[in-house]
């Protein structure tokens, strides 16, 4: 366990009762392993907590807080324990297709039940041992999610190459009994997972709603450092059209017969269809947006919401740049131009980077590397500032995914280089030139 107390925030209960460096052990009686038990057994507002001091003694602290509050303490390990890595070889897998000399966290593959409920990581119950689904059954730790892929147990079997993937519908059965509920994910593969075998899937899992609560359809992602691995095709315009008839078929029977679509298709395979995505309604409560899955919609509605509330002479932030990748930049084109319409201040332009690091079918703005935006924007007239999504750069740090840093791709460039957050409100608020 790793469960030493690295930090005690100024408001916890625990603050100059506890030490830096003394270890958690139990919460009212109930050990602590990891960071499951430590959030569900501080949950009450009474707790006796007993801890082990540097010296090897132990002693028990009793604390009161608000029912669900947080103790305020910080662990040596966010997960208090080591990752779970990943047992699968999966034929799509993205970790396997990236290309050498990138940062060695980029290569953990992790297939972790914790970080589902913690982060919205996926899972494949494939390394989840019988105590570990128990324990998630007892704790009700929901919602999780779940890769599935294929509910044939041969072909899951197949695609993720591990003979323990073959039994999905058993734990998902189990999971669902228990009042868990599991959003869902299929990464489709033409030719392997698509036509009568998504179709069986969906089916599988329509029968587990609502504890499978939304399933995503996401086409597979394919770079172009795929040396020794699987042939694999990616889809193009008339199989992504096929597949998201499919699953918009089956999803209108399920608005008909539960009351929800529960299945959708993400915004790439609309885009690689040459389709527009559906409307705001369709996608109900917008429950995968991490997948992609009515992203575009949602920001084209909340950036026309906001957009009504602007006045014509707001805009002062100078001539700017966008830059994104090539599947958003359509979508930014139009709201800028939009945006212009109504606020004739707003002076900006869009680029599409083109992704030369993972390969031309990459083209999401959350793939897009600092070594691509220099090469392709050196030079250009990027006017006073270079806006770009900030799911360009790692989760809560200034640094793309080669490890390219904000502030040298904004040296490299010549004009700051800022990320804007992923609503509508705040690409209209970036056009404006709005700084909070």
């Amino acid at each position: 366990m790793l469960n030493t107390v690295t930090n005690i925030d100024a408001r916890s209960p625990l603050r100059g009762r506890v030490r830096v460096g003394d270890k958690l052990l139990s919460i009212n009686g109930h050990e602590v392993e990891d960071v499951l038990d430590y959030r569900y057994w501080s949950y009450e507002p009474q707790l006796t907590l007993v801890f082990r001091s540097a010296d090897g003694g132990e002693y028990s602290v009793k604390a009161r807080k608000g029912e669900g509050e947080d103790l305020g303490l910080d662990f040596e390990e966010y997960l208090m324990d080591r990752p779970w890595g990943c047992s699968n070889r999966c034929k799509f897998c993205f970790i396997d297709q990236l290309p050498k000399g990138l940062r060695k966290t980029l290569y953990f593959k992790d297939d972790d039940a914790r970080l589902s409920f913690l982060t919205g990581s996926y899972i494949t119950l494939t390394n989840l041992s019988e105590r570990e689904l128990e324990r998630i059954c007892a704790l009700k730790i929901s919602p999780i999610n779940v890769s599935v892929h294929a509910t044939d147990g041969a072909l899951r079997a197949e695609l993720m190459g591990n003979p323990k993937a073959a039994d999905i519908m058993g734990p998902l059965h189990r999971l669902a009994a228990a009042g868990i509920v599991m959003d869902c994910q299929i990464v489709c593969c033409p030719g392997w997972n698509d036509r009568g075998q998504l179709s069986r899937t969906m089916s599988d899992l329509a029968g587990l709603y609502p504890g499978v609560n939304s399933v995503s359809i996401v086409p597979v992602g394919l770079t172009k450092h795929r040396e020794g691995l699987a042939e694999l095709r990616p889809f193009d315009r008339e199989s992504a059209a096929e597949t998201i008839d499919r699953v918009e078929a089956f999803a209108e029977e399920c608005l008909q017969r539960l009351g929800s679509r529960v299945f959708w298709c993400s915004d790439e395979l609309y885009l690689k269809a040459g389709r527009e995505v559906p409307e705001d309604e369709y996608y109900e409560e917008y429950s995968q947006l991490e997948n992609g899955v009515g992203l575009m919609r949602l920001l084209e509605t909340e950036f026309m919401a906001a957009l009504r509330l602007a006045e014509p002479d707001e805009g002062a932030g100078g001539r700017f740049t966008i830059a994104t990748g090539v599947a958003a930049a359509p979508l930014l084109e139009k709201l800028l131009q939009t945006a212009h319409k109504k606020c004739g201040k707003i002076d900006g332009r869009v680029y599409a980077v083109v992704n030369d690091f993972f390969g031309h079918t990459i083209d999401v703005a959350g793939l897009v590397t600092g070594g691509d935006l220099i090469a392709q924007l050196r030079g250009k007239d990027l006017g006073e500032r270079l806006l770009i999504p900030h799911t360009m750069l790692r989760h809560g740090e200034g640094v793309f995914l080669d490890d390219v840093t904000l502030e040298e791709a904004s040296e490299a460039l010549g004009v700051p280089v800022t990320p804007i957050g992923g609503s509508g409100g705040e690409l209209l608020d970036a056009m404006l030139g709005v700084s909070y």
